[in-house]
C-alpha cells in the first residue's frame, strides 16, 4: 500500500529527496517475500534493481497469488536473461545482502513494513507524519 505513496513523494520532492531501499522481507506474513527480495538483488547485478523493485510492487497481488511462477513473469516482463539471473540467484552473496538489510532494519528499530527513516528519524505506518517530516527537513535546507 505504501508503494504508490512513495512514488507520489518522489514526484513531489524530485531533486530534494533521496530514496534508499532496504529489504525487510517478512517471511511469516508473506511466503514469497524473501524470494522477491533476492530476485530484486539479482536484477541489480544487471543494473535493473529499480525496474524489478517497481515491477514487484506494481504486480504484488499476482506474484503473491502465483508464487515463483508469478515472479518468473516479472523476469520475462523486464526481458531479463533468465539463465544469467538463475546463476546470480545461486550466488550466496544475494541472500546475504537481503539478510544484512533485514538485520540492519532490526538493529535500527524497524519491526514491520512500511518503515521509513528521514534524516535518522523512524516513521512507521503514518504516511501523513512521513510527508510532514520530509517537508520539514526540506524547508530547513
Amino acid at each position: 500500500m505504501a508503494y504508490p505513496l512513495v512514488k507520489q513523494l518522489q514526484h513531489r520532492y524530485a531533486g530534494n529527496l533521496r530514496f534508499v531501499f532496504r529489504h525487510f522481507p517478512l517471511g511469516q506474513a508473506h511466503p514469497y517475500a524473501q524470494m522477491a527480495a533476492e530476485l530484486a538483488e539479482a536484477a541489480a547485478v544487471e543494473g535493473r534493481f529499480w525496474a524489478m523493485h517497481d515491477w514487484l510492487y506494481e504486480h504484488q497481488d499476482d506474484w503473491v497469488e502465483h508464487g515463483a511462477a508469478g515472479l518468473e513473469a516479472g523476469v520475462r516482463a523486464l526481458d531479463l536473461d533468465e539463465q544469467a539471473l538463475a546463476a546470480t540467484l545461486r550466488n550466496p552473496d544475494i541472500a546475504s545482502h537481503v539478510r544484512r538489510d533485514f538485520m540492519g532494519g532490526v538493529r535500527s528499530g524497524v519491526n514491520g513494513t512500511p518503515g521509513f527513516y528521514v534524516n535518522g528519524y523512524l516513521y512507521q505506518g503514518d504516511f501523513d507524519g512521513l510527508v510532514h517530516g520530509i517537508g520539514r527537513v526540506i524547508a530547513r535546507q
